[in-house]
């Protein structure tokens, strides 16, 4: 079984989109897949609540702020949501059950120095070595100054970029009734598919 975390202690840079698509993915391509939240809020229980049913099934892994409990058992995959300012015995728990890391990064000044502090606090922890560890940018419009300043931080890092996803009122509209980008038609996203195609690569590799 793989787990993978989906990590940075700046709120509102796109987490629960993130991970609920993650498992979106996964339970697209036949897997059984699990997802779980920590953050006290819940985001991804509550999507995982107005799933239909018709939709691929994806299990809840019963997690919470107050107890990270082990792996669930019988998944191939098994996702985990992660609350802002994530620390102390909370991280090193997320630390110690994961195998990947998703680092979900914006384009904006605030983010990138949260997400040099969280990559800081991660290269503290002896857990490290055995997790494999990726950025990627969330709502990025490429034209942009801000775009730039943040490709230019992910470069100077010695980390892999995973990919880039697009500032779209798409994830905003598929949440709210359940639904990942692998749940559409394909015509109807394929720009976004194909942003996700180095991402759903380094997922299961």
């Amino acid at each position: 079984m793989t787990v993978i975390a989906v990590a940075n202690i700046k709120g509102g840079v796109g987490k629960s989109t993130l991970a609920t698509n993650i498992a979106g993915y996964f339970a697209s391509q036949g897997q059984r897949v699990a997802l779980g939240d920590i953050d006290r809020q819940q985001s991804s229980q509550l999507w995982l609540g107005l799933r239909p049913t018709n939709l691929s099934k994806i299990e809840s892994w019963p997690i919470n702020f107050d107890q990270i409990s082990t792996s669930p058992k019988g998944v191939s995959h098994a996702v985990m949501d992660t609350p802002a300012g994530l620390h102390g015995w909370r991280l090193k728990s997320v630390l110690e059950l994961s195998d990947k890391i998703l680092i979900p990064i914006q384009p904006s000044i605030f983010d990138i120095f949260a997400s040099r502090e969280f990559l800081n606090q991660l290269t503290s922890y002896k857990q490290m070595k055995h997790i494999s560890l990726g950025i990627i940018g969330m709502r990025v419009d490429e034209r942009t100054i801000a775009a730039s300043k943040l490709k230019e931080f992910m470069d100077a890092l010695d980390i892999p970029v995973v990919g880039f996803i697009r500032d779209t009122q798409y994830y905003i509209q598929m949440a709210a009734h359940g639904y990942s980008l692998f749940d559409m038609s394909p015509q109807r996203v394929e720009r976004d598919l194909q942003q996700w195609e180095p991402i759903t690569n380094w997922l299961i590799n």
